[in-house]
């Protein structure tokens, strides 16, 4: 028997290596066009940013290796010009030597690839104009920038690797600029998926233009590029990259008169047989029917060509023993500091074929929140809202994105659903993972849903100001976290408060409920639901999807001064003078919300205006909280940036903003009438948020709530009887404070203090220090301290003694009294 593949890389040279394995007598020759035939094509955007530094790495096999491995005869250099089916030959050119010539053939493989795509726009073959789709063009982008030493460089298209060449330029020093006609980047992924990669993209100081296009490139003399936009606008460039996308090499098969697609590939059938039985196809050329939607797509990627070439080798072989069941379209990408990953359809082509569906968007951590360097990740899932059946996921995150989004597409290739998503089995470390993974959270939120224990509200529909006017929405997060940014008109009642202020609340209207992240809103929502509120909806992703989303997503001119200080642009940062400036460093890692910001503002007053500080966080709601702190304490936000999970922000310290007049009641008063730790730390966690913020802050301490306040190491005091017993039952200081719940004869308290530990929280003791030094105002409560016997001198430093004029007076000048 006599075999012929045509082409070489992932699909050919795999249907090659297993026709040897399989059939060690007959005759194999490959034929490829270019003169290579194994090589890493998904390394080469990484060879050019200098991350794999030798060339030869990026080859698999030569013909040499190839042939001594497998005795296959590769013939590089070999372009086929023809086929003809009824002598069962191809014509080919020695592109080396110029001779054409036939070869006959028992079976062929048609492994032809995909060629990118280099639209009719107007000067597109100018010099310094590439494509990236094959070894040569690598070498030719890597020749002009260590000759030309490009400073700036327009990318046109945003898909895979579009993206990652921005990074690998960017590695090189080179300004990026990217232009996309789509609203967003990575098609791949649905909208709020993608602006999270546009956010990333903006930290890292990198032009783009979304919904725009090129309309013609113009060298000048100098042979310097301008980009002329439809919008308008001229990018100059010293180098242009088109990535605009890949269409099948589907010439050869044409001309034989193999049948093609809808789609625009080679069709085969589950065998991989083409329409002619003695001539099969593989790789970036074919198209197939979606296992998901039954529709035939092209899915130009590696993994499933090496997969198809091993069935089309056990078909040529065996008979057509195996069968191909097509590919869900599971790829992966890195983004910068990003993982961002996608497994079967997206939303927007399941709206396109008309398939039911519903999602849930969930954010965790990459593993056990305890355990130091847990790191943020969203995933959205895809699902049939009748009987749950997987349909689609997307992963976006820094660690462990690749693992989840595997666990996804095993999934939905095994035809399952979310309640298997919910019970899938994971390894579990607290370093790799936590006890339920971040796809077993995904799982469940969606068999809540199913099940109709919750109501998802999709960020649009809050978007819509149609749909928003008959929506209440209820922000339950914290006020302090409500103050430093929320949805414009959301109604502030935290969750812990719903029970008590339930009244406010009307039934006649929906009620969209959100937090952080959605889990404390759906916490709210079964508390309403079960307190007879039928119109309640969870708002999905809660409001980091929501800020998001809605934020301007392009990011445009990025130095243009017509944009410093808007808040489109708040992650960019205009060069200043730094002489004679002091600057200071400080790391806040591993704290929880409100510490980051306790922290900056503490270490803020020790400055001089003008003076900078350079703070580092992993608290992923810092990027967002910091600019909401600058904003309201009169400072400048210089720049926000994200490595590796790592945020770093550099404020300008600024003049402290004027008192309003027309601001009244800015001021947050406390009671604390309890001696729970639980109660303690809530008072203290609140009032050091509130006094971040630049609240004026009074805490008044009343009966049980003075034991909260009783130094450690008191002196001795000379008490009456019921004083001297009073001192016997009571807590003698903060260290010996009970839980309210599950105390356990102390153990409890002592199980929250490591807890809060290992997590990064602070101790109640070191919130009581902060408080002071950010001048929250200790007041306890004289009556008080006279029936129960404390005396003065046994209260921390800093506590004055008032009565109820001290409490009514601050009170009065506050917007906000709580009783904790």
């Amino acid at each position: 028997m006599k075999y012929l593949i045509i082409g070489g890389v992932a699909g050919g040279a795999t249907t090659a290596a297993r026709l040897r394995r399989l059939d060690e007598d007959s005759q194999i020759i490959l034929f490829e066009r270019g003169a290579y035939i194994s090589y890493a094509n998904c390394g080469l955007p990484y060879y050019i940013g200098g991350t794999i530094a030798e060339r030869d790495d990026l080859f698999v096999q030569t013909p040499e290796s190839f042939y001594d491995r497998f005795h296959v005869e590769v013939r590089i250099n070999s372009e086929v010009l023809s086929i003809d089916r009824e002598e069962k030959s191809i014509e080919v050119r020695d592109l080396t030597g110029g001779r054409t010539y036939s070869e006959s053939y028992d079976k062929l493989v048609l492994s032809p690839g995909a060629e990118p795509v280099k639209p009719p726009i107007p000067g597109i073959e100018s010099e310094g104009i590439f494509t990236l789709r094959s070894v040569p063009d690598t070498d030719r982008i890597h020749e002009y920038i260590a000759e030309k030493k490009p400073e700036r460089a327009v990318i046109v298209g945003a898909g895979f690797i579009g993206l990652e060449m921005a990074e690998n330029l960017h590695r090189r020093g080179i300004f990026v600029t990217i232009v996309e006609m789509a609203n967003q980047v990575m098609n791949i992924l649905d909208y709020e998926m993608a602006a999270e990669v546009h956010q990333h993209l903006k930290l890292k100081n990198v032009e783009f233009y979304l919904e725009d296009a090129v309309s013609a490139f113009k060298p000048d003399r100098n042979k310097k590029l301008s980009v002329h936009l439809r919008s308008g606008k001229v990018l100059p460039a010293d180098m242009v990259i088109l990535s605009i996308g890949v269409k099948p090499d589907t010439t050869l098969a044409q001309k034989a008169g193999l049948e093609i697609g809808e789609s625009g590939g080679i069709k085969v059938d589950s065998h991989l047989l083409t329409s002619d039985r003695d001539i099969y196809a593989l790789g970036d050329a074919i198209e197939f029917p979606n296992p998901i939607s039954g529709h035939p797509m092209k899915i130009p990627l590696a993994g499933p060509a090496n997969k198809q070439g091993r069935i089309v080798a056990d078909n040529i072989v065996r008979g057509n023993s195996r069968t191909y069941k097509g590919t869900i379209g599971t790829g992966i990408a890195k983004v910068f500091d990003i993982t961002v990953a996608s497994t079967g359809l997206p939303e927007k082509l399941l709206k396109g074929i008309g398939i039911p569906h519903t999602s849930v968007i969930t954010h965790s951590g990459s593993h056990a929140g305890y355990y130091p360097g847990a790191i943020p990740m969203t995933i959205k899932i895809l699902f049939n809202p009748e009987d749950g059946r997987l349909l689609g996921g997307q992963v976006v995150g820094y660690e462990g994105v690749d693992k989840r989004i595997d666990l996804i597409a095993s999934i939905i290739g095994m035809g399952g659903n979310v309640s298997d998503l919910a019970e899938i089995e994971h390894a579990y470390a607290p370093p790799f993972s936590s006890a339920k993974d971040p796809v077993n959270i995904s799982g469940m939120v969606a068999e809540n849903v199913i099940q109709g224990t919750s109501l998802q509200a999709s960020w649009t529909e809050v978007f819509n100001p149609e749909k928003k006017k008959d929506i209440l929405l209820l922000d339950v997060r914290t006020e302090e976290e409500h103050a430093l940014g929320s949805i414009e008109s959301a109604l502030n009642i935290p969750v812990d408060d719903l029970r008590r202020r339930i009244g406010e609340l009307p039934r006649d209207r929906k009620i969209v409920l959100f937090c952080s992240v959605g889990l404390r809103a759906y916490v709210a929502e079964r508390i309403l639901r079960q307190h007879g509120f039928s119109n309640v909806a969870n708002l999905s992703g809660g409001y980091k999807t929501y800020s998001i989303s809605t934020q301007k997503q392009s990011n445009e001119d990025i130095f243009s001064g017509e944009f410093i200080g808007k808040d489109d642009h708040i992650y960019q940062g205009v060069p200043r003078k730094s002489e004679g400036i002091q600057v200071k460093r400080i790391d806040a890692s591993g704290m929880q919300c409100p510490g980051p910001i306790m922290r900056l503002k503490k270490e803020i007053e020790s400055l001089d205006s003008g003076d900078r500080l350079v703070q580092t966080a992993t608290d992923p709601g810092f990027a967002r909280d910091v600019e909401s702190w600058c904003r309201m304490t009169g400072n400048s936000l210089l720049s926000v940036s994200h490595e590796g999970g790592v945020i770093t922000a550099e404020i300008e310290k600024g003049l402290p903003l004027a008192p309003n007049p027309m601001r009244q009641g800015n001021g947050t008063t406390l009671v604390v009438f309890s001696d729970d730790l639980d109660r303690a730390l809530a008072s203290f966690v609140i009032a050091n948020g509130a006094a971040a913020s630049g609240r004026e802050v009074t805490l008044f301490f009343t009966f049980w709530g003075l034991n909260v306040i009783k130094a450690q190491h008191k002196p001795k005091v000379k008490k009456d009887l019921m004083g001297r017993m009073f001192s016997m039952m009571m807590p003698a200081s903060s260290r010996k404070l009970s839980l309210s719940k599950i105390n356990m004869g102390g153990m409890g308290s002592r199980m929250m203090r490591r807890r809060m530990k290992s997590r990064g929280v602070d101790s109640l003791e070191t919130m009581i220090n902060q408080a002071r030094e950010a001048g929250v105002r200790l007041v306890a409560c004289q009556m008080s301290m006279d029936i129960m016997g404390v005396q003065k001198e046994e209260l921390i430093d800093g506590v004055e003694v008032g009565g109820v004029a001290t409490f009514l007076e601050s009170a009065q000048e506050s917007s906000a009294s709580l009783f904790v």
